[in-house]
């Protein structure tokens, strides 16, 4: 029997989730990363007495504390919740079988992602009330591997990473988070949106196993001034290819700061049925790495946005403290949440760019020659392996008007 998993009936997390973003804007905390490294933990610290004598360095494994600096991550998570905040991040950024292979730690990703989310949910239950609830987003980040993209310049089909591959990690990083006691999950940092698709695939497959879904939050990531994810998506694309999944959230963080951000969070608050959320790095990095944008400088910036409607979710990334977090929630206090916009149903697809047809649109330009039974040329193309020449073939298509490759 096959199982829709936007069928299956919703944890009651979400009812109070949906009841908080109603109320208010709800502030997520900061950064876990810039929290540990100021307290200058060195190799042994890492290692504790559980993995004193591991063969590879620890040093670095933010993810590894969990198990070895557990009192250190809780109280991390405590200044971001007295500072305001309503969401708190697991610190399972890298707690992935894929990830955890730099340290030949793979067998330990699952326990990594229960640990940490354990370590969150005792935090916010200890200063959780009726009048302000405290959640538990389970963070799932990209991998350090990316499907779309090839590490090799001289051979441009090459991948170090394949779907499948991505399923297993993150069906077991869910698992983890899950049995911990995240009330939420969030795909996070979203550069490649095909490693985020294996992401989603993975999430509905626990839901369908347990019976259930919970609220996933899904953050995608602007690299640069391109206006577009690393695997070439804008943002409206990115959207139209992960709208499917109906996430409680779409938002984006990380590698720009609040100046940097903003067009493509507007253009978020503008197109998408759902709450939108931001937490963007505390400015563009320095020359030694680090990031200078003071909270009252982030709030001048973000604060903005909130008064133009933007945002339902504010937080930061890299760079940013429990400081960043309580001006946070100062500035949005009693300000309303974006009111989320009835759009207009349509076909909405994507590949780089965004592509609507409507009821009213007359007709699609739709390009066949790139079908081996509709075009000779293509099919020997294909049969001869000559798959930069039928990518031209695609080109074309393109170049002449096609809206959509068959």
């Amino acid at each position: 029997m096959i199982i829709d998993p936007q069928a299956l009936p919703e944890a009651p997390v979400y009812a109070r989730l949906r009841q908080a973003m109603v109320a208010r804007i709800l502030v997520l905390d900061g950064a876990m990363g810039t929290m540990l490294q100021d307290l200058r933990f060195e190799e042994n610290d890492f290692r504790g007495d559980r993995f004193a004598n591991w063969s590879h360095p620890l040093k670095g494994n933010n993810d590894l504390l969990c198990l070895t600096q557990g009192k250190a991550v809780g109280d991390i998570h405590r200044a971001y919740l007295l500072a305001g905040a309503d969401i708190i991040q697991t610190n399972t950024f890298n707690a992935n079988r894929i990830s955890q292979a730099d340290y030949a730690m793979e067998d330990l990703a699952r326990e990594m992602n229960v640990t940490a989310a354990r370590l969150a949910r005792e935090a916010a239950d200890e200063l959780s009330t009726d009048a302000h609830p405290r959640f538990v987003a389970g963070s799932l980040g990209p991998t350090n591997r990316t499907a779309s993209i090839s590490p090799d310049v001289s051979d441009p089909a090459a991948r170090n990473v394949d779907f499948d591959t991505l399923v297993t990690a993150y069906i077991e990083a869910t698992e983890g988070l899950l049995d911990g006691g995240a009330d939420l999950l969030l795909v996070e940092t979203i550069f490649d949106t095909l490693n985020a698709k294996a992401a989603g695939f993975a999430i509905e497959e626990v839901f369908i196993r347990r019976g259930q879904r919970w609220p996933v939050m899904l953050s995608g990531t602007i690299t640069d001034a391109s206006g577009r994810t690393l695997s070439g998506q804008t943002a409206e694309a990115f959207w139209h290819s992960m709208r499917h999944l109906r996430p409680i959230s779409i938002g984006f963080n990380c590698a720009l700061g609040p100046r940097e951000l903003r067009p493509y969070v507007e253009t978020l608050s503008q197109i998408a049925d759902c709450p939108v959320s931001a937490y963007p790095n505390a400015g563009l990095p320095n020359a030694f790495g680090g990031y200078d944008e003071t909270p009252e400088q982030m709030t001048a910036e973000m604060g903005d946005w909130v008064r133009h409607g933007f945002l339902n979710i504010i937080g930061g990334c890299c760079g940013t403290t429990p400081a960043h977090i309580r001006a946070f929630a100062e500035s949005v206090r009693g300000v309303p949440p974006r009111a989320v916009p009835q759009i207009e149903p349509a076909l909405r697809l994507s590949g780089l760019e965004p592509f609507i047809h409507r009821e009213r649109d007359l007709f699609v330009n739709v390009g066949e020659r790139t079908n081996v039974t509709g075009s000779a040329k293509f099919r020997k193309l294909i049969k001869a392996g000559d798959y930069n020449a039928a990518l031209s073939v695609a080109r074309e298509q393109v170049e002449n008007g096609a809206q959509i490759i068959d």
